[in-house]
């Protein structure tokens, strides 16, 4: 039964020279001279047939085995077939085998890369000096007769020619499809790195600006380097977790810490000298996907400007934990005397506002009356991402 299961993969590791060749020589059995088969031969011309010989096996050997190659050499199979069935016709053999003619022109329709004008006028000159030499011959087909023929064949060349288009274009569109998603990606990942790279180096930068001022008191300068050598172990551990996306091998697990790493945030923040106020309500829900991940760089960011621009100032984070969605705001009194941390671009809340909207949310950032500033998201639950 396994086996079975397998077979088809098996079949299509096959060279494709392999696995055309079963039809041809199916074609070419389909010749033997069998009363049943003769009656459903092709015929154009309708010239009094004549017995098998010699050139009559040559005619259908001509006919069936370039078959075999009629997608890797589609133009050398249309080639010896049409020879073949040349000979047939002409000889009036009248065999199965001019089937194949239909079959070498819908392959060369679709596999055909080069000289496909030249192909049709050339094919259409050669048909029409057969059409003349079976008229001399006594051929009492007519000029009807020869027509629907060519359109016959001229309709086996168009639906291999929209096989071909149709394949073009949904090969086209999954390129398409496949460059947004990698743009998509190295957007994300752009944004993720901001998003670590600012808060941890923001923080950093905090701290070794306050340990220029406690050399006198060690105790409280220890603890603040200890602060720095830790928040700089949490930004290689982000670091790398970025980093390990852009491995095609890497799993498929937590890309980004949840809301429930929160409060190891507020307290780096902390231990960077922003006095933080935490409050959550409600239960997390099961599960809660993107929009977890959301919340968490709403955060983080909100807090990587406070530090940045109202370092020392008081900051309240407030998350709650709804059925449908998770709310957040973040508020901060105004601003310190001074910018602690390094100026931004202004991309973060930026990317926020994107990433929340995608996801069905609400997103806002706005400064308040006492010079302080306030971000609140609204981000709905969906499946996890």
């Amino acid at each position: 039964m396994v086996y079975l299961r397998t077979l088809p993969d098996r079949w299509r590791r096959w060279p494709v020279t392999v696995r055309d060749l079963p039809l041809a020589l199916l074609i070419a059995l389909a010749c033997a001279p069998v009363p049943v088969l003769q009656d459903r031969s092709t015929q154009l011309g309708d010239l009094p047939g004549r017995p098998f010989d010699a050139l009559a096996v040559v005619a259908i050997a001509l006919e069936c085995l370039p078959l075999a190659v009629r997608r890797r050499w589609p133009g050398i199979c249309l080639v010896l077939v049409s020879l073949g069935f040349t000979i047939d016709q002409v000889r009036a053999y009248h065999t199965v085998a001019g089937t194949a003619l239909a079959i070498a022109l819908l392959s060369a329709g679709v596999h055909l890369e080069r000289r496909r004008r030249t192909t049709l006028v050339v094919g259409s000159a050669a048909y029409v000096a057969l059409a003349v030499a079976l008229h001399r011959q006594g051929s009492t087909e007519g000029v009807g007769g020869f027509l629907t023929f060519y359109l016959a064949l001229a309709l086996a060349w168009g639906a291999g020619a929209w096989l071909r288009q149709s394949r073009a274009a949904e090969a086209e569109r999954r390129q398409h499809a496949a460059e947004a998603a990698r743009a998509g990606e190295r957007a994300r990942i752009a944004g993720e790195l901001h998003d670590v790279v600012t808060h941890h180096v923001t923080a950093m930068v905090v701290q070794a600006e306050a340990a220029r001022y406690l050399t006198a008191a060690p105790d409280r300068l220890d603890t603040t380097l200890a602060a720095i050598s830790d928040t700089g172990r949490r930004a290689i551990t982000d670091l790398r977790i970025l980093l390990d996306l852009l491995n095609p091998d890497h799993d498929a697990g937590p890309r980004v810490p949840p809301v429930g790493a929160l409060p190891a945030l507020i307290a780096q923040t902390r231990q960077a000298g922003q006095p933080v106020e935490f409050t959550q309500e409600g239960s997390r829900a099961e599960p809660v996907g993107s929009a977890e991940a959301a919340a968490y760089r709403v955060v983080q960011e909100a807090l990587t400007n406070a530090l940045k621009y109202a370092h020392g100032s008081r900051t309240a984070v407030h998350v709650r934990h709804g059925k449908r969605e998770i709310t957040v705001e973040i508020s901060t009194d105004g601003p310190a005397t001074h910018a602690a941390g390094p100026g931004g671009s202004g991309r973060g809340l930026a990317g926020l506002r994107e990433r929340v909207t995608m996801l069905g949310g609400e997103f806002s950032a706005e400064g308040r009356d006492d010079d302080g500033f306030v971000v609140r998201a609204r981000i709905p639950i969906g499946d996890p991402a």
